[in-house]
């Protein structure tokens, strides 16, 4: 899989995928875009509900949705536990070169941005007193955990590059990854993506989406 570097409109990178034609984070800005559906409309919405919030992302990528979060367990002194799902992690010459945490102006951040690359896979990894990561190197279609989470953040490529992650087999497992009344985000707001979660039994809301997108979707798990 040939990746290369770009700048997004923000200022901040993305990574473009040659053969598949798609770009980890929103080439009209990344930064924005994750802060925007997965900060902004996932996780901050449930701040200080819980004395530890389980987050599930799908997938790791960049590590730009993780230090984002980071940020705001320092920032908020909220309690996170990230577990996050990577098939195609990252290489160092990669990782390196991102340049998120100069981009977010926090000095404590570069370090950790490191840390959560090159941390050990398949275990859990305190990166910090209010942050543990786990990462596991599967794939969603088999992924097996006991784990139960409050939040998702659903960062798979677009349908059209992984059609196989948008069915409603997908969401039936991210269902039931989920407390009563967690919550799925993701940037994506197409009507048959909406239609395969509504049909597992989510409720979801159109929002307002990021920069030149004009709504992303938020999922909730309501039984009774």
């Amino acid at each position: 899989m040939k990746r290369s570097l770009q700048i997004t409109a923000d200022g901040s990178h993305t990574i473009a995928v040659s053969g598949m034609r798609v770009t980890y984070h929103s080439i009209h800005g990344a930064i924005q875009e994750s802060t925007h559906v997965f900060i902004s409309a996932g996780l901050k919405p449930l701040l200080h509900q819980h004395e530890a919030i389980h987050i599930f992302e799908m997938g790791f990528g960049t590590g730009l949705n993780a230090l984002l979060t980071l940020q705001q367990v320092i920032e908020q002194k909220q309690k996170i536990f990230y577990y996050a799902v990577e098939l195609f992690p990252l290489q160092q010459q990669e990782y390196t070169l991102l340049n998120y945490a100069e981009e977010l102006n926090d000095s404590s951040l570069p370090s950790y941005f490191i840390q959560m690359h090159e941390c050990k896979w398949e275990e859990d990894v305190e990166l910090h007193p209010l942050f543990t990561l786990h990462k596991t190197n599967q794939s969603l279609l088999h992924l097996s955990t006991d784990h139960l989470f409050h939040l998702i953040y659903f960062d798979a490529f677009a349908p059209k590059a992984q059609p196989e992650l948008w069915i409603q087999e997908v969401f039936e497992n991210m269902f039931q990854l989920l407390h009563n009344d967690g919550v799925l985000v993701t940037y994506c707001s197409k009507g048959d993506v909406r239609r395969a979660m509504m049909a597992t039994g989510f409720t979801v809301e159109k929002l307002q989406g990021p920069p030149k997108k004009r709504e992303m979707l938020r999922a909730i798990k309501r039984l009774g």
